[in-house]
């Protein structure tokens, strides 16, 4: 398949299966503890280097701070372009540096901006106007106001762009700026001048509230749980888990329990495009639908194993399928494994993306966040997800006359297991329209930020 059919069948996929999402800057999510402590370990000296606190250069004689500003300082009198040297830019590329020599893709430097946004995410609200936004040509653009926030109730709409906020030019912003700009504390307003679909221009003043950001939806993404031959697949219920934040866990329990209560016979979970979240609320939710037994072991870089283990007592005892994709990754991949190696689950789909690492967030002097890898994580069964994914027990691809149809396939197999019918023998695999990459990590499939 060339490029650009691929690109264009990845675009039609992630439409058939979109999902809004919270983003963070970042486009892939880390299974996360967070740091007790929340200290800095460094700071930034004028000429642009990054310099460990004195303590600790003492104790490790093989990193030379001073060697970093020395260098900065020699390309600021010296370098030819000077309009390139710049202490921000230099101490930024001195970071990344060191987190390339790493060659581990899962520990990364989040800048202030970006870190401030991420955070709100976990917690599952943050105080703003609810609109989703992102970047078209030189403007930020509403991509939805959320249903019944200030945005929707100030006449906010689908298309408008982001021309200026509180006066200011909007034009060339990052959509990370525009969501730190229109952000603000509850009971605050926030001018915002935008362009309407019809060329009309307008200024909407919005008093910023308190918006809460679910994480679980029960709503397919055709909108409504059909079958093959499109008749209503009634009798199950369907649940999708976008990410895991604070709030997932009562998010999902209340939904189960309606549709126990309005007599599902099978639950459907849908983790696709789930790129994870906080580990001890996957933990939790894990633990959801299992009586005993191990749900995620992690190994430290000594060896040392801590093991998280199922209390007694489920949810529901219904028949669950689990619904994946080379998207869902992290806590998602370790909330398959968990109820598939206990046979509580059957999973459909494609291979996992393959992240089994646990990052260890600690905050930083200037705002900003360093993300460290600090164990990977085992199955129930002692199976090594970090490169491997999990593996589906009935693989799934779209086809591209799928695509072109938009029949959810993969919701398809679920309802035929759910329904103890014979699985129809998978397609050829040259006519499986593959999506790879990182999750997020094409246009298409990129998470909105909320404002």
């Amino acid at each position: 398949m060339s490029s650009t059919a691929r690109n264009a069948v990845i675009g039609l996929s992630a439409a058939l299966i979109a999902v809004l999402l919270v983003a963070s800057g970042f486009l892939v999510r880390v299974v996360t503890e967070s740091d007790s402590d929340g200290g800095s370990s460094a700071r930034t000296t004028e000429d642009g280097g990054a310099l460990l606190e004195e303590e600790t250069r003492q104790s490790d004689g093989d990193f030379d701070g001073d060697l970093l500003a020395e260098i900065a300082r020699v390309l600021e009198q010296d370098f030819v372009d000077e309009t390139r040297v710049d202490p921000e830019l230099l101490r930024d590329g001195a970071i990344q540096g060191i987190f390339e020599a790493l060659n581990d893709p899962h520990s990364t430097y989040i800048d202030p901006q970006t870190y401030s946004l991420s955070r709100d995410d976990f917690e599952g609200a943050f105080q703003g106007i609810g609109a989703t936004v992102s970047k078209q040509e030189n403007y930020v653009v509403i991509v939805q106001p959320i249903p019944d926030t200030p945005a929707a109730r100030a006449g906010l709409r689908a298309g408008d762009i982001i021309l200026a906020v509180d006066g200011e030019n909007a034009e060339n912003w990052s959509v990370e700026q525009a969501v730190l700009e229109i952000r603000g504390p509850s009971g605050s307003s926030v001018d915002i001048t935008v362009r309407h679909n019809d060329g009309t221009e307008e200024t909407l003043t919005i008093v910023r509230d308190n918006i809460p950001v679910s994480s679980v939806t029960t709503t397919p993404p055709t909108g409504q749980l059909t079958d093959e031959a499109g008749e209503p697949a009634e009798e199950f219920g369907y649940v999708r888990i976008l990410q895991f934040s604070r709030n997932t866990p009562q998010e999902l329990e209340d939904a189960i329990r309606a549709a126990v209560e309005a007599g599902a016979q099978g639950l459907i979970i849908d983790v696709r495009s789930n790129p994870g979240g906080l580990l001890q609320e996957t933990v939790e939710i894990a633990d959801m639908f299992l009586d005993e037994g191990v749900i995620v072991t992690q190994v430290d870089r000594d060896g040392n194993e801590r093991t998280a283990s199922a209390r007694e007592g489920q949810i529901t005892d219904l028949p669950i399928v689990i619904i994946q994709d080379e998207f869902s990754a992290s806590g998602s991949e370790l909330f398959a494994a968990a109820l598939q190696e206990h046979d509580r689950a059957r999973v459909v789909g494609t291979r996992s993306f393959g992240k089994g690492t646990v990052n260890h967030a600690v905050e930083l002097s200037n705002g900003g966040a360093v993300y460290v890898s600090i164990a990977r994580w085992l199955t129930p069964d002692g199976n090594q997800i970090e490169g491997r994914g999990i593996t589906p027990d009935v693989p799934v691809a779209l086809t591209l006359e799928d695509i072109d149809a938009q029949r959810d396939v993969s919701i398809f197999r679920a309802l035929n297991i759910l329904r103890g019918e014979p699985l129809p023998e998978p397609p050829p695999a040259t006519e499986t329209a593959e999506a790879t990459g990182t999750p997020g990590a094409t246009e298409t499939a990129t998470a909105t930020p909320t404002p």
